[in-house]
C-alpha cells in the first residue's frame, strides 16, 4: 500500500480548513452566497499557503450538485472527481511548463466549448506569471470577456512579474503568511488524529522550519516522524532540524540574569560541541533578548512573536527578572557582537566575551530609588554634621591658568625693528657674546619669548612648544627637539625658518640668528620645553583632584551608600 505524505493527506477540502486565511474564505463564500462571483481571479501569496487548495475549493464550491454552495458537500460526483483531480470540465495548467503562446492558443480555443458534465468550466492556471509576453498578450481578450460557462484562477508567488492588463482583469487576493501559533494549532488537530506524542515545543521548532507555510510544516513534521516513530522528543527535532534548541537560549539569557559565568562558558561549550552556526546562535540570542525586551515594555507580545503559549510564558517571566534599562544594554552588546563576528575568525570569543560583559554589567538604578537613596544621603550628612571639602588652593588659581591670554605676564614694549628699544637692558643682552648671563637670561626668558611668538604668529609658537632652550652664542640661539619631531621638520623648512629669525630679531633687539638641532638625549640640567611643563601641571592636578575627591566625606558617603567605585573625576567648570 502506497504512503499518501500528510500535506496531501490532510490537503483543505472545505473553506474552513484554510487556516489562516479566513480574509479569502470568508470573502469567497460571500460571493457565492450573494450571487457576486465573478469570471477571474488572482490568488497570491508565498508557498504553501493554501492557494491552489483555495482554487479547488472555489471550483467544488461552483460546481457542487448541491450548489452553488458556500461549502462543498465532498460527496456528490463532482466534489469527489475535482478532489480526486479527474474532473475534465476542471483543467488545472502548470504555468512553468506551458509558457508558450501555443499552449493558450490551445485553451483559448477549449474556451468556446460547454462543460461535458459540470456547471462550469473551470480553468486553474499554477505559477502564472512564468507565462511569456505573447502568451499573455493571446489571453487577453478571453480573459476579459469570456463565455458565461467559464471561470478562470490563476496562482502566483510574484504577483509583481504578472502584466498589469492581466491583474486589472481579475479579482485579487493575498494569502498571508501563516502565523506561527495557527501553524502549531493545526499541527497539533494533526499528529493527534495520527495518534503521535510530541510536544508543543517540538511542534513550534517543526513550525519556525515552515516558515509561514503549512505544507512545508507538513513536510517536516513527514520527516520528523520518520526519524523518530509516533514517539518524538525535543532532543530528536533538535537533533534532526538542526534548529537552536530555545532551551539553550533561555538558559544563557537566565545564566546572564543570575551572573553565572560559568555556566555561559558551558552553554557556549555546548553549542559550539552540538555543531551550531555561532553567529547563528547569537542573532538567535538578540532575538530572543528583543522578545524580552518588548514583553518588560509592554507586556503582552503574541502579536509581535511567532512563539507558542509555553514559550510566550517563558519570555514574559524571564522579563519580570530585569530592568528595561538592562535590558537595552544586554541587547546592544549583541548586536555589536554579532556585528563583529562577520570581520573577524573567532566568533566564539567574541560570543563569550560579549555574554561574560553582560553577566559583569551593574543594573542600573532605578531613577526614583536612586533619587531616594540620594535623600537619605542628605539626611545623614546634615545629621552627622559633615560639609563638603572647600576645593585646594590650586583649584582656585588653576582657572585662570587655562586663558593664556588673559592672565601673561605683560611682554616687552616693542619698537619698530630700525630703532629697537629693549626696557632696562642694552640690546645685546642674549646675543653679543657667549657670556654665562646671557644664556642664562634667553633660557630663563623662553616662555616669554614663545607667549609671544604665539600672539604674533601662533602657528610658530605652536611648534615652539616642543623645543627646549639651550644656549644663547655668537649672535644665534639655538633650540634643540626630539629626534624625528615633526615640530622640527615644520620649523626647519626656509619660509617659517626665516619667519622665526625676523621674530626673535624684535624680540631680542638684534641680528638673531635661531639654529635649529635634535638630539636623542637631554642633558640632566637641560630645562623642559614647554608641553612637558603643561603635561607636568595637568598630571598634578590630577594627582591633588583624585586625593582631595576620595578624602571628601561627601564622596566618602556615597561610595559606602551605593557600593561603587569612583570612575572617573573632573573639576567644575
Amino acid at each position: 500500500m502506497s504512503y499518501l505524505v500528510l500535506a496531501r493527506k490532510w490537503r483543505p477540502l472545505l473553506f474552513s480548513d484554510l487556516v489562516g486565511q479566513e480574509h479569502v474564505s470568508q470573502t469567497l463564500q460571500n460571493a457565492i452566497q450573494t450571487g457576486r462571483v465573478a469570471h477571474a481571479f488572482l490568488f497570491t501569496g508565498a508557498r504553501g499557503v493554501g492557494k491552489t487548495s483555495a482554487a479547488r475549493i472555489l471550483a467544488k464550491a461552483l460546481t457542487c450538485e448541491h450548489g452553488p454552495a458556500v461549502e462543498p458537500c465532498n460527496a456528490c460526483p463532482a466534489c469527489e472527481e475535482i478532489t480526486s483531480g479527474v474532473a475534465v470540465d476542471v483543467i488545472e495548467i502548470d504555468g512553468a511548463s506551458n509558457t508558450g503562446v501555443d499552449d493558450v492558443r490551445e485553451l483559448r480555443d477549449n474556451v468556446k466549448y460547454l462543460p461535458s458534465r459540470l456547471r462550469s468550466k473551470i480553468f486553474i492556471i499554477d505559477e502564472v506569471h512564468m507565462l511569456s509576453t505573447s502568451a499573455f498578450n493571446a489571453l487577453l481578450k478571453t480573459l476579459e470577456e469570456p463565455p458565461s460557462h467559464v471561470k478562470f484562477i490563476f496562482a502566483t508567488t510574484e504577483p509583481h512579474k504578472v502584466p498589469i492588463t492581466i491583474l486589472s482583469r481579475c479579482q485579487r487576493f493575498d494569502f498571508r503568511r501563516i502565523a506561527l501559533p495557527v501553524v502549531v494549532s493545526r499541527l497539533r488537530y494533526i499528529v493527534d488524529q495520527e495518534g503521535v506524542a510530541i510536544s508543543d515545543a517540538s511542534l513550534a521548532m517543526v513550525g519556525r522550519k515552515g516558515d509561514g507555510s503549512m505544507r512545508d510544516s507538513l513536510s517536516t513534521l513527514d520527516q520528523v516522524l520518520a526519524f523518530c516513530g509516533t514517539t518524538v522528543s525535543e532532543e530528536d527535532v533538535v537533533a534532526l532540524l538542526g534548529v537552536v534548541d530555545r532551551r539553550l537560549l533561555v538558559k544563557a539569557s537566565q545564566s546572564v540574569f543570575s551572573r553565572d559565568s560559568r555556566l555561559l562558558l558551558e552553554i557556549v561549550k555546548q553549542v559550539d560541541a552540538n555543531g551550531y552556526n555561532i553567529r547563528q546562535f547569537c542573532q538567535e540570542l538578540v532575538e530572543h533578548f528583543r522578545l524580552i525586551t518588548l514583553s518588560k515594555a509592554v507586556g503582552d507580545i503574541s502579536e509581535y512573536a511567532e512563539l507558542s503559549e509555553v514559550e510566550l510564558n517563558e519570555i514574559h517571566g524571564q522579563a519580570q527578572l530585569v530592568e528595561l534599562a538592562d535590558l537595552y544594554r544586554h541587547v546592544a552588546l549583541l548586536i555589536k557582537a554579532e556585528s563583529d563576528m562577520a570581520q573577524t575568525g573567532f566568533p566564539r570569543l567574541i560570543l563569550e566575551m560579549a555574554l561574560l560583559k553582560m553577566a559583569m554589567l551593574v543594573p542600573v538604578l532605578p531613577a526614583q530609588e536612586l533619587l531616594s537613596r540620594l535623600d537619605g544621603l542628605r539626611g545623614a550628612m546634615s545629621a552627622t554634621g559633615m560639609v563638603a571639602s572647600p576645593p585646594p588652593a590650586w583649584a582656585r588659581e588653576a582657572a585662570p591658568r587655562q586663558l593664556p591670554p588673559v592672565n601673561r605676564p605683560p611682554a616687552k614694549e616693542l619698537s619698530p625693528p630700525a630703532t629697537p628699544v629693549v626696557a632696562k637692558e642694552e640690546p645685546s643682552r642674549a646675543v653679543s657674546s657667549a657670556a654665562p648671563g646671557e644664556a642664562l637670561s634667553f633660557v630663563a626668558d623662553w616662555s616669554g619669548f614663545v607667549e609671544w611668538i604665539s600672539r604674533e604668529k601662533p602657528m610658530i609658537g605652536s611648534l615652539l612648544e616642543d623645543a627646549r632652550p639651550v644656549v644663547a652664542t655668537d649672535g644665534a640661539l639655538e633650540i634643540t627637539f626630539p629626534l624625528n619631531s615633526f615640530h622640527y621638520s615644520a620649523l626647519n623648512s626656509p619660509g617659517i625658518l626665516a619667519d622665526l629669525n625676523g621674530l626673535a630679531k624684535q624680540h631680542f633687539g638684534a641680528a638673531t640668528t635661531v639654529r635649529l638641532k635634535t638630539s636623542s638625549t637631554v642633558a640632566g640640567d637641560a630645562p623642559m620645553s614647554i608641553s612637558e611643563k603643561k603635561s607636568l601641571d595637568r598630571a598634578e592636578r590630577s594627582r591633588q583632584l583624585e586625593e582631595t575627591a576620595k578624602a571628601n566625606p561627601l564622596v566618602q558617603a556615597a561610595v559606602e551608600l551605593f557600593g561603587s567605585q569612583i570612575g572617573k573625576i573632573e573639576p567644575l567648570k
